[in-house]
């Protein structure tokens, strides 16, 4: 069963009055056995799958809902990414907030096949949050943001964990923490998050432990995704350009260390 932590969370989510609204439904533009439109959701999940890989994404949209109205965790999800990302229907973040929100409020017993579209909704929904959905009731909430990263985090994806180490370093939605936010980062971090990496390696270099500290900022310089370079670079560049000669070929050889074993050490 989910921890009290979580069934904590899901009491916080239904007292708000928007969070699961249903999404519409509508009439299927394609045949579908009875049998399997009675009882077998996720064969209709499959059907959806097969359109959407053939390109016909307006009948995949149909066999998703249709499924999901039924039920099927995966078809609420792969439905609420299609709003999200507006592929094959017009974009709609706040339609894919609703058949999110759906999925974060069900009972998910952690392991079973339902466990990654859970996690993803919480992902989706803090995200959501945090940011806020312009022209619709959902506003910046950042101490539900931070609850719904934590939830995420606590099922160790390295994301949620990062993302959460930043809010509590910000003191966004509640508290500063330090200690708090360095334990987050460290697990993401051994995880290979390169973001994670270099906030970590930034916060033990202020704290003194120059060489090591550098060397996880330059190996996270390295691995990191192109929209995540230029914040990585002013960080290790900053470290880099005080410490001595000496210091920057241990850091650098300590890093390339780091690259080979996958950050874990």
């Amino acid at each position: 069963m989910v921890t009290l932590e979580l069934k904590s969370l899901k009491v916080l989510l239904v007292s708000l009055p928007l969070a699961f609204c249903a999404a519409g439904g509508s009439a299927l533009a394609f045949d579908i056995p009875e049998a399997d439109s009675a009882s077998k959701p996720f064969d209709v999940f499959k059907l959806g799958f097969k359109a959407y890989q053939s390109g016909h994404k307006d009948e995949a949209v149909e066999a998703y809902r249709y499924a999901a109205e039924k039920g099927h965790t995966g078809s609420r999800w792969a439905l609420a990414s299609m709003y999200a990302y507006g592929d094959g229907v017009a974009e709609d973040d706040y339609e894919a907030f609703k058949i999110y929100s759906e999925i974060a409020s069900e009972d998910v017993e952690p392991g079973s096949e339902d466990t990654g579209f859970f996690v993803s909704a919480l992902m989706s929904l803090a995200n959501y949050y945090h940011n806020g959905i312009p022209n619709s009731p959902v506003t910046v909430n950042l101490p539900m943001a931070r609850q719904l990263y934590q939830a995420a985090a606590t099922f160790g994806v390295a994301e949620a964990q990062f993302q959460l180490a930043r809010m509590i370093l910000a003191g966004e939605g509640g508290k500063v923490n330090v200690k708090l936010a360095k334990k987050w980062l460290n697990q993401a971090r051994k995880k290979g998050h390169p973001g994670a990496m270099a906030v970590f390696g930034n916060l033990i270099f202020e704290e003194g432990q120059s060489v090591l500290g550098l060397a996880y900022m330059t190996a996270a310089l390295d691995l990191s995704a192109p929209q995540d370079h230029g914040w990585v670079q002013e960080m290790q560049e900053q470290a880099f350009s005080v410490v001595s000669e000496d210091d920057r070929r241990n850091a650098v050889a300590l890093a390339q260390k780091f690259e080979k074993s996958g950050a874990t050490q």
